[in-house]
């Protein structure tokens, strides 16, 4: 059975969709589809950590379906701008356990992680693929991955 690997980046998720189309990720209906794919061996999901109680609500069910969620906390600079990166994080991690798997997902739109998709296909020889918003994810994350899925449909609330 295909081994996968799955790294979400919670924030930009959050934003494109609302963006886009005004609504929510269905991460339920995610876990579904990749694992009528294969075996998920691993599930991150990377978020900022506001403190408030939606907020926690909703990482609880990103546990309950099997991701681990990874926190940082929500840094407020002093000319009111904000501060939440996860890119390295979610960097370090997939090239830590793309030699473990046979599929890496990765769910965002950030054209910055064209350049991992890439360095992990060639070095480990492993299936890529994104989920992200077709009108605001980078076309060269789009071109980086093996296989790219619209964020659309189903795949929303």
């Amino acid at each position: 059975m295909k081994k996968i690997a799955v790294f979400a980046d919670v924030q930009n998720i959050y934003y494109t969709t609302r963006q886009a189309y005004g609504k929510q990720f269905n991460y339920r209906k995610l876990w579904q589809i990749m694992a009528e794919q294969g075996d998920i061996v691993y599930a991150f999901a990377y978020a900022i950590d506001r403190g408030d109680n939606q907020q926690k609500k909703f990482q609880d069910v990103l546990k309950h379906l099997g991701f681990e969620v990874k926190l940082k906390p929500y840094i407020q600079r002093s000319d009111g701008t904000a501060k939440g990166d996860w890119d390295v994080g979610i960097t370090i991690d997939v090239m830590e356990v793309a030699p473990q798997v046979d599929s890496v997902i990765l769910l965002t739109g950030d054209g910055d992680f064209a350049i991992l998709l890439d360095k992990v296909k060639q070095v480990y020889g492993v299936n890529t693929e994104a989920y992200g918003v077709p009108q605001l994810t980078a076309k060269a994350l789009i071109d980086a991955c093996s296989v790219f899925h619209p964020i659309e449909g189903d795949l929303l609330l």
